[in-house]
């Protein structure tokens, strides 16, 4: 089958040692997120489904042994009219050992052929959350990034409004503005110095949700590189990722053997209603330390047939219940191929707004900048008012902070659509690890 996968990660890997990069917080996460081991230790425990489901079709044996001790007082007349009154304390002991072999059971057999779908689901599941952590990983890893950014442009933006609150002050001293703007200056200062205060705090969240994945490490994330090529999904077809994904994705494949598996439930059940043959053999010892005692070696081997007559009706409801979570099955089946294709889709048209939401915010930051400078020039001449300058300010940070952002979105939406067609390895986050910068590094909080 072909491998697809975009272009944003067709780059080579590049060095990246000594960082701690995407890669390096990713295989963290495969030896300490806790819903991975948990999705590991589930896949383990169904595996046992088929030697417990073969293990009614092979022989068993067993050992059972009894020893009684009885206090017998009995009185009466015999048959010759002679009463009798007689008391006696003896033990008795028994031994069976028997092997017990199926001969039919249609149960049996299907359980066994079960198992198979059981097992092939569990394994799919695993591989989804394989998956599913890559993305989670990824997804934590740019948050803090983000988050980190918007700390950054938040302390520009304030350092900015600082600046502009002392020219203001120093333009009231000297009457060329009014009491008003110094005002305006200093609300626009504390509002700024509030919203990094919130900036931070967004950040230190983002830290503990990527720990609550990787564990409690404290080291340091390397950044986005300035360079990020743009470039849209390789082949550029959505429907050829969505018929990739329809074939391909492990969730649909989970969802799939989970509806075989109910299938196979129906039969089960109404096999209730077959007979079943056993065939047994075993050796019985009995012996008796009474008075008069009859010991006893008797080997024993024969067949064992029961017919299921009437039971109630169970089996049949058995058997309707089965088909109806049989067709629960299909219909989650049907929910989770739509949701994958929507998955697809949303991805797919994700990556090419994304291109082109880089390219206007990088636009937008240029014209940002432009009209800042001409308010500014404008303030100077009395054509523009010190809010003009202030909200100019803000649209200019505010632009330099989305056109981050929108640099997220597109790999975002690159994992993604490889989580789609479950084709995301770690050689495809390898692939997009190049982009990042190890030289330029997020500290983390220090509490």
């Amino acid at each position: 089958m072909r491998k697809l996968f975009p272009a944003l990660f067709a780059l080579c890997l590049c060095g990246v040692a000594n960082a701690e990069d995407l890669l390096q917080i990713y295989d963290m996460a495969v030896v300490s997120d806790p819903a991975l081991r948990e999705a590991e230790q589930t896949l383990f425990a169904t595996r046992e489904a088929k030697p417990q489901a073969r293990a009614l079709l092979l022989p068993s044996f067993s050992v059972s042994g009894d020893v009684q001790y009885q206090d017998v007082d009995s009185s009466g007349h015999s048959t010759g009219g002679f009463a009798f009154d007689r008391q006696d304390s003896y033990a008795t002991q028994g031994l069976q050992a028997v092997v017990k072999q199926s001969v039919y059971s249609r149960a049996n057999w299907l359980s066994l052929k079960q198992s198979d779908n059981v097992i092939a689901q569990a394994e799919a599941q695993f591989r989804n959350n394989q998956i599913d952590l890559m993305v989670r990983t990824t997804e934590a890893y740019f948050d803090v990034l983000r988050a980190a950014d918007a700390v950054t442009v938040q302390e520009a933006y304030l350092r900015a409004n600082e600046r502009q609150l002392e020219q203001s002050k120093q333009r009231f001293e000297v009457g060329l503005v009014a009491i008003t703007d110094v005002n305006e200056s200093q609300a626009a200062y504390d509002s700024a110095r509030a919203e990094l205060i919130t900036a931070k705090n967004v950040l230190n969240n983002a830290w503990e949700a990527l720990r609550t994945i990787v564990g409690p490490a404290n080291v340091p994330l390397a950044r986005l590189g300035d360079k990020l090529p743009l470039a849209p999904p390789k082949p550029n077809s959505l429907d050829a990722w969505a018929n990739t994904a329809i074939r391909s994705n492990y969730g649909i494949i989970a969802a799939s053997e989970a509806a075989n598996s109910a299938k196979r439930e129906i039969d089960i059940q109404r096999a209730g209603h077959y007979p079943t043959v056993d065939l047994q053999a075993g050796y019985d010892l009995s012996r008796s330390d009474a008075e008069y005692n009859t010991d006893s070696d008797t080997a024993f081997v024969g067949l064992s047939v029961n017919v299921p007559i009437f039971q109630g009706g169970a089996v049949t409801s058995r058997t309707r219940q089965a088909g109806y979570q049989f067709r629960a099955a299909q219909d989650r089946l049907d929910q989770t191929r739509r949701s994958v294709n929507q998955q697809v889709r949303d991805a797919f048209r994700g990556i090419l707004s994304s291109i082109e939401d880089v390219k206007a915010r990088q636009a937008a930051i240029v014209s940002a900048r432009s009209a800042l400078e001409s308010t500014q020039a404008g303030l100077e001449v009395g054509t523009r008012t010190q809010v003009d300058v202030l909200n100019a300010q803000r649209n200019l940070f505010q632009a330099e902070y989305d056109y981050l952002s929108a640099r997220y979105n597109y790999i975002i939406n690159g994992v993604k659509l490889h989580q789609a067609t479950s084709t995301l390895t770690r050689d495809v986050l390898a692939k997009g690890n190049a982009w990042l910068n190890p030289s330029d590094l997020i500290t983390p909080p220090v509490n």
